[in-house]
């Protein structure tokens, strides 16, 4: 097993090699040097192996719109450092007081909307890696960071991670505090991150998720409490749900055909799937959700864009002047709509014994060129209901790129989706 200091000069090493091209992190000089002291802070603070917490060591990769004490947070706009200072993240904070280490700080579209960086995919460089999480996800699928957090108010972690080829988890909305993490949409503003394989994605949940250790939160069928790897024991028969066609029909053919692979699979498998006309009104609800973050990316702005308006790109410009033009008098009635969609999801999730929702992460293949991001409209309505959600790679699915499973659990039950997640990725390898 490598040594930490190991680990850390062999990423260092990969990043000056891969990172000129995918573009991924922001510049720092002697990141090594920097790691390296953080690494000897670190051992002398825990010199017994018994003592060490329990991500002690894990370099983590952060989305340049978490506060990071000893960082600047540009938020990928052109705007002075000054204006975003404040507090550090209580997410990075947990991470480090959990023992891991700031690797750095990762690319983001500009204040986490439409407007692209430089990265590109690490599985085909003349395509996007997705966004707004974009230096955080490729990172990760570059193999140099073990974990990168981002955040999502549409589809910033699930659809990027599909498109990279990596696990990615978007917790329970207010499951992950968001105080330092400059806003977007506060009321859709969710924390999320990447990870390469399951284990380390769980015990990140483990550390930064407050529904983790919620009392009420049920524990997963597949895996022992805890951080553990999936046991030997038979393991659930699931039943998912699938949303209503209305809203499937927003993804390309070519995703499409994939995923009624997998559903066959899993049906090979032994599991059940259940079709449903949730999202029925999907128009209303990406109308609503788009609505909702214009007018409140607009007033997070007003401040910034009076005084330093030439400075912002064309996509947040655009989404200033269209949030200007929402009225906050239609507010109530969405976020009673809001409501009402999560109460019908817990009925038909209890009605129909549904132990999780499956779709397709993204509506296409990532787009060729760095124009664009890629459409979030797979991920919108999950986001909008705040439920917890994992993309899962699909192996072996014929097509040029990476394609992802997305699946989402019970409002505050990330521990029992990671169980069901499990399971599926084992029937995905078996397939």
């Amino acid at each position: 097993m490598k040594s930490v200091e190991k680990i850390i000069t062999d990423l260092c090493t990969l990043i000056e090699q891969r990172d000129p091209s995918i573009n991924a992190f922001l510049p720092e000089p002697d990141r090594r040097t920097r790691l390296l002291n953080d690494l000897e802070a670190l051992s002398e603070k825990y010199p017994a192996d018994a003592d060490r917490p329990a991500l002690y060591g894990l370099p983590v990769a952060v989305k340049d719109i978490y506060r990071v004490d000893g960082f600047d947070t540009l938020c990928g706009s052109k705007l002075p450092a000054h204006l975003f200072a404040g507090p550090e993240s209580s997410a990075v904070t947990r991470l480090k007081t959990a023992g891991a280490l700031i690797l750095g700080k990762t690319v983001t579209t500009e204040f986490a909307w439409f407007q692209p960086g430089a990265t590109r995919n690490p599985h085909n460089p003349d395509h996007t890696p997705g966004g707004s999480s974009s230096g955080s996800a490729a990172a990760v699928a570059a193999g140099m960071a073990p974990l990168a957090l981002g955040t999502q108010t549409i589809g910033s972690v699930i659809r990027p991670a599909a498109y990279c080829g990596i696990i990615g988890v978007k917790p329970s909305a207010q499951s992950v505090p968001t105080d330092g993490i400059i806003p977007f949409s506060p009321t859709f503003d969710q924390a999320g991150y990447f990870a390469r394989d399951l284990d380390t994605a769980e015990a990140v949940a483990s550390v930064i998720c407050d529904e983790w250790c919620a009392k009420d939160t049920p524990k997963p069928a597949a895996t022992s409490p805890g951080l553990t790897k999936t046991d030997h024991r038979e393991q659930k028969t699931l039943t998912m749900g699938i949303p209503d066609n209305a809203f499937l029909a927003l993804a390309d053919g070519e995703i499409l055909n994939t995923f009624l692979n997998v559903i066959g699979g899993l049906k090979a498998a032994g599991h059940r799937v259940v079709a449903t006309s949730l999202f029925a009104d999907i128009k209303r609800i990406n109308r609503e959700h788009k609505a909702v973050a214009a007018l409140e990316f607009a007033k997070v702005h007003a401040g910034w864009y009076a005084e330093f308006g030439h400075l912002f790109g064309e996509h947040s410009i655009k989404l200033i002047q269209e949030g200007r033009e929402v009225s906050e008098s239609s507010l109530p009635a969405i976020l009673a709509h809001r409501q009402a969609l999560q109460k019908d999801i817990d009925s038909r999730m209890a009605g129909e014994g549904i132990d999780l929702w499956i779709s397709p992460s993204a509506t296409s293949l990532p787009p060729r060129g760095l124009t664009s991001t890629g459409s979030p409209l797979m991920n919108l309505p999950w986001t909008f209901a705040g439920l917890p959600c994992l993309s899962l790679p699909i192996p072996d699915a014929g097509l040029p790129l990476p394609v992802g499973l997305q699946c989402c659990g019970r409002m505050n039950g990330l521990r029992e989706l990671f169980g069901y997640a499990r399971i599926i990725e084992q029937a995905l390898r078996a397939g």
